[in-house]
């Protein structure tokens, strides 16, 4: 036994789920694998970054004596702090070229307010084995070294205090020139004289008037190697303010605080250390070396800076920083989490617990790797920059004794996934619009085949209910469900043709199967009253006589209103003088109904109309029955005639019970009657045979309620004759004939 399936096509909701599931899931998958692929690369950089610090911890591994270059017992000393300069320092007075970090790195020296004459605020950096210092120092009045003199401690000058690579204390004074340049010379114990009589062109410095006129900057550099091992540091400013006795009238000191014993300056690099890893650095990448007390004893290698180029802003520039605005929202949406919470955990390859430590991700590093720990972390330092910290323990006898940290940007990668993003953004984008663009063509068909089965479903049945067509052709052959809906609609206006075909063609039938028995009724009765004659005055006969009069006029009514459609078809149409013809009506209708006032009034234009006089006067006999029905006693009826532009308006008023809304609505409908139940001979076909009439001509009817409420107008609309049909020859002939 054979099956046959017939295919047609997947449903409507089908179709729109497959539309929304390529919409939504496929940048949604893209996003997810180039986050996960970011994740991977930035865990493998990490995992690379902790044996690079690993293998570099290992060269120091038991190396504490690399360590101890600093006084031993470091509790009983103030550690006065040299920054690590990363770019030129000019010596110009000027501290814009130190960083942004090193103008929050001043200490203050002298009164506590700060405001005192010969108050000073010091910064330390250290660059390429020199110590810079740069000094706001309160002076109202400056005083010069005098050249005629030997003495350098007769005039404004620095004392710096140092303990000398061979043990024994170095005294340098720094004394100001009256070219504002900063001199150094090696000093005896009294800091009166110069050791050597000549200055020291190692060190170099200037001097720069503050634009308030209420001191002055100084800025100056000394080797390092000047200093020996920095375990005792000291800076002092001598402040002279009479250029005539040349007395030093203040000293501010870089003093400790009381439980301390004196300054040691903690140079952020330590040289041995230094050459051991000064090989060790790569490209993008920078190597340090921390102690246990978190002072940096090496470094080697930098990190590549951002590009800060002046770009072009074009639109793949609009491009990408619209991209970067969005992202945070994007990926919150895409994986449920913050940015800011994926980029910590894509870095997470700490070995140990990151419980208690600070929130700065450099200081994290440091703190667990001094711990004992490795970790790698990752920093963001910029919008656009990020680095990757890994940070491995150096360990001697059991005790860290130190670190190792390799920072390294992730520029590539970042690039890599920001690349990759925003073309998968374009490309999703343009999917989209691909998509949207289908959508939209798909939903116009479908609405365009809707609207194509509304129309032609409406049309299939006119204003008045009647069946104009028994199927439909659009959507027949369909496979969804516009076309099950089409084939259900063509089925049901089949199945409504078959029962109206049946309607129509009853009254015929019943007029055929009525008319027989009637006419043999009728004869029987006329035979009954000749045979007896004494029968002929009966009042039964006379009843049954009217009864089947009677039942004759209602089947021929049936039957006239069933076949009044085709009969119109048949009829020959002629212009008449609507004036004309209904003043002559109304006139005729005064002498049927006597004791009925009728008034006419026509129009004072002409009148001629398309139409079959005939069927005019039938149309007239429905109203005027209808008004004569219900029109008050011994009120008139009114006929009138209009002319408008294209129209003729018949109304015929009579005051009498008024219609309700919903009867206005039906009372043209064939087979509906408002008369009663004392009615009943009434079928509702009169009104409904002045519309097929009317329409017939091209016209309309309607009923109203007169303004007061008192009675009831039914309006005829036809349309006036064309100007080219009155014009015309025979129609000319025609009515001269009429007339005479």
């Amino acid at each position: 036994m054979a099956f046959k399936f017939k295919i047609r096509g997947p449903r409507l909701g089908t179709k729109l789920a497959m539309m929304g599931l390529a919409l939504l899931v496929i940048p949604w998958f893209s996003y997810l694998q180039l986050v996960e692929m970011e994740r991977l690369l930035i865990q493998g950089q990490s995992q690379a970054q902790l044996l690079t610090a690993e293998g570099i911890s290992t060269l120091f591994n038991g190396r504490e004596d690399l360590f101890n270059d600093l006084p031993v017992n470091v509790e009983d000393f103030e550690p006065l702090y040299a920054l690590p300069l990363q770019s030129t320092i000019r010596l110009d007075g000027n501290a814009d070229d130190w960083g942004e970090d090193a103008q929050n790195a001043y200490l203050q020296f002298g009164s506590t307010s700060g405001g005192s004459d010969s108050d000073f605020s010091l910064l330390l950096g250290e660059r390429a084995e020199y110590l810079y210092a740069h000094m706001r120092i309160q002076d109202q009045s400056i005083v010069y070294r005098d050249s005629d003199y030997l003495r350098l401690d007769n005039a404004d000058h620095i004392r710096l205090n140092f303990i000398r690579t061979d043990g024994a204390d170095g005294r340098v004074s720094l004394v100001f020139q009256e070219s504002n340049v900063i001199t150094g010379f090696s000093m005896d114990e009294q800091w009166r004289y110069s050791d050597t009589g000549n200055a020291d062109n190692r060190i170099q410095g200037v001097l720069t008037p503050m634009p308030e006129g209420n001191g002055f900057f100084a800025e100056f550099r000394i080797p390092l190697d000047l200093l020996g091992s920095r375990t005792f540091f000291g800076m002092t400013f001598i402040d002279v303010d009479d250029a005539v006795d040349r007395e030093i009238v203040a000293s501010t000191q870089t003093l400790p605080p009381t439980e301390k014993q004196n300054f040691n300056l903690v140079v952020l690099r330590t040289p041995e250390v230094r050459k051991i890893v000064q090989g060790l650095g790569y490209a993008g990448a920078r190597i340090l070396v921390i102690d246990s007390q978190q002072r940096v004893r090496a470094e080697a290698g930098s990190v590549r800076p951002e590009s800060t180029g002046d770009a072009e802003q074009g639109w793949l520039t609009i491009i990408t920083e619209w991209f970067d605005d969005i992202r945070p929202w994007l990926h919150q949406l895409v994986t449920g989490e913050s940015l800011d919470q994926a980029q910590g955990r894509s870095a997470d390859s700490t070995v140990g617990s990151l419980d208690g430590v600070l929130d700065n991700p450099a200081d994290k590093a440091i703190a667990v790797s001094l711990g004992g720990e490795p970790i790698a972390l990752r920093n963001r330092i910029s919008d656009t920059q990020e680095l990757i910290l890994a940070a491995h323990p150096i360990i001697s006898l059991e005790e860290v004794i130190g670190t190792v940290i390799v920072e390294q940007n992730i520029d590539d990668i970042l690039r890599f996934q920001r690349s990759a993003l925003e073309q998968v953004l374009l490309l999703s984008l343009l999917s989209l619009f691909a998509i949207f663009v289908a959508l939209i063509a798909f939903a116009g068909r479908l609405a365009w085949r809707i609207r194509n089965l509304r129309r032609e479903a409406s049309s299939a049945i006119d204003a008045r209910g009647r069946l104009k067509k028994s199927q439909l052709l659009s959507e027949i052959r369909a496979g969804d469900e516009i076309g099950d809906l089409a084939r259900s609609v063509s089925n049901m206006l089949e199945k409504l043709n078959q029962h109206n075909t049946f309607l129509e063609s009853m009254p015929r039938t019943l007029r055929h199967e009525i008319n027989n028995p009637l006419n043999t009724l009728s004869t029987s009765l006329q035979n009954l009253a000749e045979e007896y004659p004494g029968l002929g005055q009966s009042k039964y006969l006379e009843s049954a006589q009217r009864g089947v009069n009677r039942i004759g006029s209602i089947v021929q009514n049936l039957a006239d209103a069933a076949n009044l459609e085709e009969s119109l078809e048949a009829e020959e149409l002629e212009i008449i003088d609507l004036d004309i013809l209904l003043s002559s009506y109304v006139a005729n209708c005064s002498l049927s109904h006597p004791g009925i006032n009728f008034a006419y009034r026509g129009s004072s234009k002409p009148a001629y109309a398309l139409v079959s006089d005939f069927r005019i006067e039938q149309l007239m006999d429905k109203v005027i029955d209808n008004a004569v029905d219900f029109h008050r006693r011994d009120t008139p009826i009114r006929v009138q005639l209009d002319c408008f532009r294209d129209t003729l308006q018949i109304s015929v008023a009579n005051r009498g019970p008024t219609l309700s809304k919903d009867v206005r609505k039906t009372v043209f409908d064939s087979m509906v009657s408002h008369r009663g139940q004392e009615n009943r001979l009434h079928f509702g076909l009169g009104l409904y045979v002045v519309r097929i009439i009317a329409e017939h001509h091209g016209g309309a009817v309607n009923a109203l309620n007169l303004q007061d409420d008192t009675g009831v107008v039914f309006l005829v609309q036809l349309p006036l004759a064309r100007q080219s049909l009155l014009e015309d020859d025979v129609f000319r002939t025609e009515r001269s004939v009429s007339a005479g």
